[in-house]
């Protein structure tokens, strides 16, 4: 059975910083694309952040580009989220996905590119 906790979110400043963390069990991920996305108050989950099984390509979203670093940690099998410079309008709950090949899809951003899904990890920013 494949797992996946997301953990390091909380309650943050405008201008802070967070390390989100996704702790993957029951399959490895070095071979597989790993994703962030993001679900606001009363809005559909979106796309943040993508990157490939070797970490040599990566893809985020406009809103986050400049601000937030995904990364990975094939032998811990854990992929990261750095957010830094934290705005109120990043407060969601942030779920870590589980792609389907090494690669990048070219649609990346749609949620049926990806297998498997974590619980959650819930971001707020103060203003």
């Amino acid at each position: 059975q494949v797992q996946l906790v997301e953990s390091g979110g909380g309650l943050v400043q405008t201008g802070g910083s967070l390390r989100l963390s996704c702790a993957v069990s029951g399959r490895t991920i070095s071979s597989i694309a790993m994703a962030w996305f993001r679900q606001g108050p009363g809005k559909e989950r979106e796309f943040v952040a993508v990157i490939n099984w070797s970490a040599a390509s990566t893809r985020s979203a406009d809103s986050v580009k400049g601000r937030f670093t995904i990364s990975r940690d094939n032998a811990g099998n854990t992929v990261y989220l750095q957010m830094n410079n934290l705005k109120p309008e990043d407060t969601a709950v942030y779920y870590c996905a589980f792609g389907r090949t090494p690669y990048i899809s070219a649609y990346f951003q749609n949620r049926d590119e990806y297998v498997y899904w974590g619980q959650g990890t819930q971001v707020t920013v103060s203003a």
